[in-house]
């Protein structure tokens, strides 16, 4: 019988960040690859982050960027194991609580969200990690220990970063910990492409356009693939499965740890009532009072079994949030939604969701106060979770006490522990952590299970399996024939090839990054028709030679 998961997370705070900091670089240098998730204090008006025009989104990400504020930040390191089977993964995750110190927007709604999702203003007040937004204000950055010189640390390692819908993440960290973001996307895209030399890669494009699931908000790809590897794991048979270890914590390092338990997927038979909108895009306007199930292993395991009526229903509304919908129409509501960036949005498909004028809202101070916090014409979803397609957050405990996450210490100083089958893997051996039991009921707003850390993890357990899909089945539709081509040259060229493995896993999805509505990527590349920002190679060539 297949059992439960018990996954680590390490808390960090501003009281616990310089004694973690030795432990945080280790992992970062020596990971194979590394995922990153925030949470945000919002993102203003989301009509302007769904315009037609690419450049006009980056304008509205730019202005969010600006006035908001990164409220906590989610790190997974993925370690490959050489030394024991293929694919296995140490795995180590960090949940920063940060606090801006300076002025930012904060919406009602976010804080709302939050809140119900077991987000702990009051401990991001006392013990969040300050920091500084845009270009260095004095404060060496290269230097010490703080946020900003984690992020450097970060591009020194050039590792492979992986983010879920991420376009909006990376100008949240450009804007928070690197410098102001340029005026002009082709600008930031050239940045960010010598920033990450080994490559940017976007798991919601992989789970739309590579893997091709129902559905790609970030809870469903990471419940579809956690299932899908552990059947590999318990059938025997010899193909390619993701293997993952936890370090162990022991003595006042567990002080530091979250434990999250991962039950093992139920069994469908019997159950039918799904909510059909949260089934589709990751949330529902009713949110906890919805009479429907927001299970998504039960989701998961109805999409496989479904019949031929059921994908038809589904595929209308994929085939519009694809940018798929009949001549004239815009991009569906749904697809604006940033993979859980944009929580509470109230409106229907056809429907665009009123919005304050960003200047409008209230400004927080990193302090606390709220100058302006009358007269508020923001409104705020007294529903629940009525987050947008891709919003984890919107998961309900079925979806989100299931969501894994792993915990970061000193790689050479912790006795690690394997959970076969992926760490998600649901093994057959149950896990050996102190982590408490609880056998609560699934409820639809689960407070605490909400991590940025947790959606980070998610986010590097999907890249990771789908390596391995990549490796047993070829690459995808796109690449596959160029693939078969190259196939005779890659042999006789074993050295490179598995240099190529360790640093792009997926070339078909390098540098490809998720554009709702689109039916193209945007491409992390530097264009003939734009430079880097004189800023920025300044301030890489302060990073690399301060790294010396």
């Amino acid at each position: 019988m297949v059992s439960s998961l018990v996954v680590p997370v390490i808390d960090v705070q501003n009281d616990n960040f310089n004694e973690l900091w030795p432990a945080m670089v280790l992992a970062i240098k020596t990971a194979s690859f590394i995922a990153l998730d925030t949470e945000l204090s919002g993102l203003g008006n989301r009509k302007s982050l769904l315009a037609e025009s690419i450049e006009d989104r980056y304008k509205a990400i730019c202005l969010a960027a600006r006035t908001r504020s990164i409220l906590s930040l989610g790190i997974a390191c993925y370690k490959k194991l050489d030394d024991k089977a293929a694919d296995t993964y140490l795995v180590q995750v960090y949940n920063l609580t940060l606090l801006c110190s300076e002025e930012y927007v904060i919406e009602p709604q976010s804080v709302q969200f939050l809140v119900q999702h077991g987000f702990d203003f009051n401990k991001q007040y006392a013990s969040g990690i300050p920091y500084l937004k845009g270009n260095s204000k004095g404060a060496s950055d290269e230097r010490g220990v703080h946020i900003r010189a984690l992020f450097t640390e970060l591009l020194r390692a050039r590792k492979p970063l992986v983010l879920h819908n991420g376009l909006i993440d990376m100008a949240f960290l450009y804007q928070s910990f690197y410098l102001s973001l340029p005026d002009r996307l082709a600008i930031f895209t050239a940045d960010l492409s010598e920033m990450f030399p080994a490559g940017i890669y976007d798991t919601k494009y992989v789970t739309e356009f590579e893997l091709r699931l129902t559905a790609s908000y970030l809870e469903y790809a990471y419940k579809k693939c956690k299932l899908d590897n552990s059947r590999i794991v318990t059938s025997g048979r010899a193909e390619p499965h993701v293997h993952v270890e936890f370090c162990q914590y022991a003595g006042h390092m567990s002080s530091y740890v979250d434990y999250r338990v991962c039950p093992a997927v139920a069994s469908a038979e019997g159950q039918t009532d799904i909510c059909q909108r949260f089934s589709a895009f990751g949330w529902c306007p009713k949110g906890a009072q919805c009479p429907s199930s927001h299970d998504t292993d039960l989701i998961v395991l109805q999409d496989e079994k479904g019949t031929g009526e059921r994908r038809k229903r589904r595929k209308r509304p994929r085939d519009k949030k694809r940018g798929r919908g009949e001549a004239g129409d815009g991009p569906s509501i749904f697809d604006g939604a940033p993979e859980h960036k944009m929580p509470h949005m109230e409106s229907d498909p056809e429907e665009t969701p009123a919005e304050p004028c960003p200047e409008t809202e209230p400004l927080v101070a990193g302090d606390g106060n709220n100058p302006q916090n009358e007269g508020v014409d923001m409104k705020t979803d007294g529903e629940g979770n009525g987050v947008s397609e891709d919003n984890p957050d919107c998961r309900n405990p079925a979806a989100t006490a299931t969501t894994d996450h792993d915990s970061n210490t000193k790689t050479n100083t912790n006795e690690s522990r394997e959970e076969d089958g992926g760490t998600e893997m649901l093994t057959d051996h149950p896990s050996q952590t102190d982590a408490p039991k609880t056998d609560a009921p699934k409820t639809k707003a689960d407070p605490g299970t909400h991590r940025a850390g947790f959606d980070a993890f998610m986010t590097g357990y999907i890249f990771a399996h789908s390596c391995t899909r990549i490796k047993k089945e070829g690459v995808g539709a796109v690449e596959k024939e160029q693939q078969e081509e190259k196939k005779e040259q890659q042999q006789q060229q074993e050295e490179e090839k598995k240099k190529e493995e360790q640093q792009s896993c997926l070339p078909s999805c390098l540098n490809k990054i998720y554009l709702s509505g689109k039916e193209a990527p945007l491409n992390v590349v530097k264009s003939t028709f734009a430079r880097s920002s004189k800023a920025h190679m300044q301030k890489m060539k302060t990073v690399w030679e301060a790294g010396v």
